[in-house]
């Protein structure tokens, strides 16, 4: 009767917010709620769930995955894509789960989404933790684009594309979605020697149920650009607010991961401090499943 009741409250909720989130929840609701912000604009949360939700759970969490309004799994024609409307999605999880305070873990993009909710809500959030989370938006386009330089210094065709997309409007989709191609093209969002351990993941999520509903809306970038304001922007400012309010900072990054310079790194780490942040070798973007096992071990050391 319980579960009806639930189930029912759920879907009530759902129809009058006008809202279809996707929502699963791993392990026992008594313990300390974490709640996973996927990368995007058109991102969604299945590589975590198919590779790394219940190892979570298992560790003593409350794992919370879902798909922001209009991306993934969260189908929604009348979705804008702005911060404030991730911030609706936030604040309807918190009130169907009864939750007073949660860990946001974010990833990529998601950092950015995750970062200007605790500045807004502090009381809300117990612990941010930035995994491979985007803080400094330019500065990554610029060392994306700058690594390439180099490596085609004397690749004429290659420099005339880089230098194309150098001319674009920085604060455009085209812009965002040249680099982030370019990158991706280039390997760098890619383990240099992935291990017998990564590699099963990754098979087991491909050929697994998850990967089947990794839907991405290709409208989403080019919609958050055109809706919200906030569209390259710096987070270390709102960081250093969310931490003086006294909530605790995490970061955990890749040393292989391609889109963050080495003073990206050293920035962000030395605003969490030394104890708090871990940066993971043989480890790209996707670290929750390229180094699994160092990524659960260093989440439940902070958050345990």
């Amino acid at each position: 009767m319980k579960s009806f009741l639930v189930s029912f409250f759920l879907m009530f909720c759902f129809f009058v917010n006008a809202q279809n989130l996707y929502i699963k929840t791993y392990g026992n609701e008594k313990n300390k709620p974490v709640i996973f912000i996927h990368g995007g604009p058109s991102g969604n949360a299945t590589l975590f769930e198919g590779t790394t939700a219940q190892k979570l759970a298992d560790q003593g969490f409350y794992v919370i995955a879902y798909d922001r309004r209009g991306e993934g799994r969260s189908a929604d024609p009348d979705a804008k894509f702005t911060y404030e409307e991730a911030f609706q999605d936030l604040n309807f999880i918190y009130k169907i789960y009864n939750l007073k305070k949660a860990v946001l873990l974010s990833h990529s993009f998601g950092g950015l989404a995750a970062t200007l909710y605790a500045n807004k809500y502090p009381q809300n959030v117990s612990a941010l933790v930035l995994a491979g989370a985007l803080f400094s938006e330019q500065e990554t386009y610029d060392h994306i684009l700058n690594t390439l330089k180099k490596k085609y210094s004397n690749d004429s065709e290659q420099l005339k594309r880089i230098h194309v997309v150098e001319n674009l409007d920085k604060n455009s989709a085209e812009y965002r979605k040249n680099c982030f191609e370019l990158a991706g093209e280039n390997g760098f969002f890619k383990m240099p020697n992935p291990t017998a351990e990564s590699k099963k993941l990754y098979t087991d999520y491909e050929t697994g149920e998850f990967y089947k509903t990794n839907i991405r809306n290709k409208n989403a970038p080019l919609l958050f650009y055109q809706n919200e304001k906030q569209n390259n922007i710096d987070s270390r400012p709102f960081l250093k607010k969310i931490k003086a309010a006294g909530v605790p900072i995490y970061g955990i990054y890749g040393k292989q991961d391609g889109i963050f310079s080495s003073a990206q790194i050293k920035s962000i780490k030395d605003l969490t401090g030394e104890k708090h942040f871990a940066f993971l070798d043989n480890c790209s973007h996707y670290l929750f499943v390229d180094q699994q096992k160092e990524f659960l071990d260093n989440i439940k050391k902070w958050l345990k």
